[in-house]
């Protein structure tokens, strides 16, 4: 299993369009073959901070992903509105076991 955990800061407040551009990117993201779990979050103490988790049943899923037109879309909308930093990273990982 493939596992990307990050953060993006963004340094503003999110504006309509791009939290428009995130719901749809997480809606389609979910839609997709292999995606497991797809989720953007706002951070409670940081609301300029977006917390990002995926889930993907294995690499090819997740390269189809970063070829995809939802992506590359999101990845414009970004690219107009940059954030002021990012920590995003990739590890493969088992399936875990339950917490307590």
């Amino acid at each position: 299993m493939i596992q990307i955990n990050g953060t993006i800061r963004l340094g503003r407040t999110i504006d309509a369009a791009t939290q428009k551009a995130i719901v749809e990117m997480v809606r389609a993201s979910r839609a997709e073959d292999g995606c497991l779990d797809y989720s953007f979050a706002r951070d409670i103490a940081d609301p300029d901070t977006l917390i990002l988790f995926e889930r993907w049943r294995d690499r090819a899923a997740l390269d189809a992903h970063g070829a995809s037109a939802h992506m590359a879309t999101f990845q414009e909308v970004m690219a107009a509105n940059p954030p002021a930093s990012r920590d995003i990273r990739v590890y493969e990982t088992d399936e875990g076991q339950p917490l307590g």
